[in-house]
Formats: structure tokens, C-alpha cells, sequence
């Protein structure tokens, strides 16, 4: 299932086309947008009279679609063939919302999104834009895509079943915090890993120049801090473990 909202224009309260569209016969294809196509498809967001060919204003190529009356883009990388279910009206006043929620009946994937696994799209290769408000889009690559483990795989412990010390520094972030909370409880480093742990170079460094002071407990828990962030989860609980154990 997959919604949308063309909202009532500000200035007079009229109806956009696409809500007029959707109304007249409740079947659409949405499409997922990349990063070469946007500027056309900003172009074709132009308010054109009613029965003008948008295809043809932004230079897209329009494809029959399968199962539905609508044509799709031929350039976008993914396109979603759609039966209208439901149009909910959010109000009436200038700018209302109006859901409207469809049914997809036929998806349509570019093959160099498709990971080689057969199973999922890529998101570096999909490139993938986004609306924000006004003139603003994002573009979903490069650095601005992270992985973030899903809980689901494992049964973490949560924050509440963090240690005190971890649970309320104030040197971990909230997102450090859920990423050691998103542990099992049998896969949490014991005592005897986390003293066998002095004995690399680092921690080694760490704890002898701070020795006989009262960093040395803040210390551990800024390199336990920055361990996480490079990803060295296990290596994090033995240091923040460590802190501890002082």
C-alpha cells in the first residue's frame, strides 16, 4: 500500500490535478525519482492548464502501463502501478490534505538498482531524491546514507539493562546508548574479556597516561565512545566495562 497527499493550494483552496486525476479514474503510478531526472521532474510540478501533456513539457518518455490506465515515466528507476482504494479529505479549508491510498497491482525496477542478490535495491545505485519544503530536496547517496542494525535480528537488552555508569554518562550520546542497548545479553563481553583487554596497545596508552588520576575514568569512556562509532561494538563494551572496573 502506498499514500499521498496533494494538499489544496494555499492561495485559493483549488484542487490540483492530480487529485482531480485520481477522482475521474482512481488508478496511478507512482514513482520513486533519482537524482538525474529531478530537475524534469520539478518542471513537470508546473501548473499547466488541465488536458496539457506533462510527458512532453518535462521530457520524459511515457510507457503504457500493464494493469492500469496511467502511463509510467520510463525514466525513473522505480515505478509503482496503483489502484485507487480510498481519497480521504482532511479538511476543506486553503491547503487541506487529502490522503489518497492505493493499492499497488505491478512494480517496475531499473535492473542496475536491483542488488546482485536478486533480493532488495541498492540504495548508492538507486540515488534516490526527496521533496522537503519550498524550493529544498535531499539526495539519498554518498555520505548520506548509513546502516543502522536492525533490532528485530537480535533480542538487545535495552537501556534500561545498560550498566549505571554507561546508562547515565553524560559522554554517550542517545545513539550511542541504543546502539550497546541493541546487544544480547549471552554476547556481552564478561569481566575476564574486558581485563584481557588492557593488554591492547591503545587501552594500554590509555590507562598509563592517565594513571593515578581522576580522568582516567572519563578517559576509557571517550575512547569507548569513539571505538563504537568506528563500529567495534564488543571492543566498546570491554572499554566502557573497563571504566568501571577502575
Amino acid at each position: 500500500m502506498l499514500v499521498f497527499s496533494p494538499a489544496n493550494r494555499v492561495r485559493d483552496n483549488s484542487r490540483k490535478h492530480t487529485l482531480d486525476n485520481v477522482r475521474e479514474v482512481a488508478e496511478c503510478v507512482i514513482h520513486i525519482c533519482d537524482y538525474a531526472m529531478v530537475e524534469q521532474m520539478s518542471l513537470a510540478s508546473t501548473e499547466y492548464a488541465k488536458g496539457i501533456n506533462e510527458f512532453t513539457k518535462a521530457g520524459f518518455t511515457a510507457v503504457a502501463s500493464e494493469q492500469v490506465r496511467p502511463p509510467r515515466v520510463l525514466e525513473a528507476p522505480a515505478a509503482f502501478e496503483c489502484v485507487v482504494e480510498q481519497v480521504l479529505e482532511l479538511g476543506t479549508n486553503n491547503g487541506a490534505g487529502n490522503l489518497v491510498i492505493c493499492r499497488v497491482v505491478l512494480a517496475h525496477f531499473r535492473e542496475d538498482i536491483i542488488l546482485p542478490s536478486g533480493v532488495g535495491i541498492d540504495p548508492q545505485q538507486l540515488d534516490a531524491i526527496a521533496r522537503l519544503g519550498g524550493d529544498w530536496y535531499t539526495r539519498a547517496s554518498g555520505a548520506s546514507l548509513f546502516e543502522v542494525p536492525k533490532p528485530n535480528r537480535n533480542l538487545g537488552i535495552g537501556i534500561d539493562q545498560l550498566p549505571e555508569h554507561i546508562r547515565t554518562s553524560d559522554i554517550l550520546t542517545g545513539n550511542n546508548l541504543g546502539r550497546l542497548a541493541n546487544i544480547e545479553q549471552h554476547a556481552i563481553p564478561t569481566p575476564e574479556e574486558a581485563q584481557a583487554f588492557r593488554k591492547e596497545p591503545l587501552i594500554a596508552y590509555t590507562l598509563n597516561k592517565t594513571a593515578g588520576t581522576p580522568e582516567q575514568h572519563r578517559a576509557l569512556m571517550w575512547l569507548g565512545k569513539q571505538l563504537l562509532e568506528e563500529g567495534r561494538l564488543l571492543d566498546s563494551w570491554k572499554v566502557l566495562l573497563l571504566a568501571d572496573a577502575l
